[in-house]
């Protein structure tokens, strides 16, 4: 009889020992959301026109003239809606996009979750956060002459030229338009209608949305820009939000290759 409880007592050892602690229950797996990539690509134009820098005299609606030397711009917090209505926002989204540098009119976003996208979100500028966040490198580098100081910040949008109609010295013309903040912040979120298409991400396919940039767009609607009278903005001011409420609507999406 001793020796059948002490089998017993052994035998419920046993059977505790192998009983795995509550607190040590392996946590559940969270599955891997499956990835693909989507390309952005921005054409640069004047009207209709594809934009050249130093070769052509552009005419604005008033008849006014710019020869462009520099033109670029910040594409930054890009997000992508997809057809359930659930977001995608690409990390570290900040991009310089520069007529002189072909390379940077175009770029991949990785990581993109497997949907079928309806929309874009972006914004044209770089973000308050990022205006005050010190010495930074990429495309925020203070070495791509987009950045002022650290009470204003980054240039959001710059032009550069010539024009006869220009009263500034050797009749230029310079838009750097910026202001992170206040009542005349130059921050603008757009969001270019994809007409009904969509950017499919799958394992095989990577899309590629395809984007017009109309320079035009800084001299017309909602007011109407003469060289003559404004030609020189370098500073935040009623003026540049001006600006900045004009090139607002520059951007539309050509189309969407799948």
């Amino acid at each position: 009889m001793t020796r059948f409880i002490i089998l017993l007592s052994f035998f419920v050892l046993l059977v505790s020992a192998c009983k795995k602690d509550p607190l040590e229950e392996e946590e559940p797996i969270t599955p891997v959301t499956p990835t693909g990539s989507l390309k952005i690509e921005f054409d640069n134009m004047f009207d209709t026109l594809d934009l050249g820098l130093d070769t052509v005299n552009y005419i604005l609606d008033n008849g006014d003239k710019i020869k462009v030397s520099i033109f670029k711009y910040y594409i930054s917090n890009i997000k992508l809606t997809d057809s359930d209505g659930k977001e995608f926002a690409e990390t570290e989204s900040y991009h310089l996009i520069d007529e002189s540098n072909p390379a940077s009119q175009k770029f991949t976003i990785t990581g993109v979750p497997i949907k079928n996208y309806t929309s874009i979100t972006f914004m044209i500028g770089v973000d308050s956060a990022r205006n005050v966040s010190g010495a930074q490198t990429g495309a925020l580098s203070a070495n791509n002459n987009m950045f002022w100081t650290w009470s204003t910040g980054y240039i959001f949008a710059k032009l550069e030229g010539i024009s006869q109609q220009s009263t500034a010295p050797s009749n230029s013309v310079a838009f750097h338009i910026a202001g992170f903040k206040g009542a005349n912040s130059a921050l603008k979120i757009i969001s270019p209608t994809f007409n009904g298409s969509t950017a499919n991400v799958s394992s095989t396919v990577t899309p590629t949305i395809y984007i017009k940039c109309n320079l035009k767009e800084w001299f017309i609607n909602p007011t109407t820009i003469s060289l003559a009278t404004t030609n020189n903005i370098t500073t935040v001011s009623t003026t540049s939000k001006m600006i900045a409420d004009n090139y607002a609507d520059m951007f539309t999406i050509e189309h969407i290759h799948n």
